[in-house]
């Protein structure tokens, strides 16, 4: 496995998550052919944490395909990151010490609060002053400490980065990214191969559609598929930071608070990457709150019950038309959500 800059292609050292030559991110790169057995995909890890992940169902209507990712531990798709991270530190306890830091309300707060403590870490989450509901009780729930903060989301990691304890940011740290791979190789297996033209992702950071885009890419190296599928990241027209940066224009906060509360970053540290990966291999699209709803209400009276955020993706899927079967990412549970 390399460990190396996104930009400037520089080393990792240790457990650092941006490089000290630019400041940029660093991506974890599988050097070596796609295994079936997909543990050997991820060498870097000897022993595993577990909560009982399983392969996430696909569901066909039609032409239309939803990859229910909700079907894991804590009822998110972050459960692949956070097993993945969570385990590479386990086994650096020394390094790392016994207390993790966090900043969110929502789902990765809870996943890496989840996995934290079954791995014997304690865990503290810094949380917006403003955070309720389903979310922030699931991550009191499993055991995490929680610190509420006023000011911005910003405000609230920088709280959380200069805590004594080790920051383990989700989209900063690369194993957690990295662990977004298993997404691809389930949607490899799910389609024997021969993969959907186009792929609906929910995108805030942008954690999953980069680990979903470098997983497609570890099998096209390894000359298991031949083309990665069109991805369309998906955001609210509320917070929409990708169209403006694909359009090259100032991103304007509109300073409304869009219902998919799991969307919510301004400010990506994978933002360039990002934009080089829609440009060649996608681009955006933008839903309103209206169609945020009527897409949720649509699941729900097909027998899919997912959060705000997920029927984002939906939304989006339902303003595009494209020919051959496509995947919806449904990314979290809807009882996630407060009615």
């Amino acid at each position: 496995m390399k460990v190396e800059c996104y930009e400037c292609g520089t080393k990792r050292k240790g457990l650092e998550t941006s490089c000290s030559a630019c400041g940029s991110p660093f991506r974890i790169y599988p050097d070596f052919r796609y295994r079936n057995n997909l543990k050997e995909n991820f060498p870097y890890i000897r022993r595993e944490i577990s909560l009982g992940e399983c392969v996430t169902p696909l569901l066909r209507k039609d032409l239309t395909a939803f990859k229910l990712d909700y079907f894991q531990p804590t009822y998110s798709y972050k459960d692949r990151g956070s097993k993945t991270l969570v385990s590479f530190l386990a086994e650096r306890k020394k390094e790392v010490g016994p207390v993790l830091s966090e900043d969110s309300s929502g789902n990765a707060g809870a996943s890496i609060t989840a996995y934290g403590s079954a791995a014997g870490f304690k865990v503290n989450v810094f949380v917006p002053q403003t955070a309720t509901g389903p979310k922030l009780d699931l991550i009191r729930a499993y055991g995490a400490n929680v610190t509420t903060v006023s000011g911005s989301r910003e405000d609230v990691r920088n709280r959380a980065m200069n805590d004594s304890s080790f920051y383990v940011g989700h989209s900063v740290f690369p194993e957690f990214r990295d662990g977004i791979r298993t997404l691809a190789y389930e949607l490899f297996d799910q389609y024997n191969g021969k993969l959907p033209s186009t792929i609906y992702v929910p995108t805030s950071a942008g954690t999953l559609l980069i680990g979903l885009y470098e997983g497609f890419v570890h099998l096209l190296e390894s000359g298991e598929i031949t083309m990665i599928p069109e991805l369309i990241a998906c955001q609210p027209d509320l917070m929409s930071p990708l169209k403006s940066a694909l359009s090259g224009e100032v991103y304007n906060p509109s300073g409304k608070k869009s219902l998919a509360d799991a969307l919510v970053t301004e400010r990506s540290p994978l933002l360039q990457p990002l934009v080089r990966i829609l440009r060649e291999h996608g681009f955006t699209i933008t839903v309103s709150e209206e169609e945020i709803v009527d897409a949720r209400t649509r699941l729900a009276l097909s027998g899919i019950f997912t959060e705000y955020s997920s029927a984002v993706a939906y939304a989006a899927s339902l303003k595009h038309n494209v020919e051959g079967e496509r995947v919806v990412i449904l990314t979290g549970n809807g009882l996630k959500n407060a009615f």
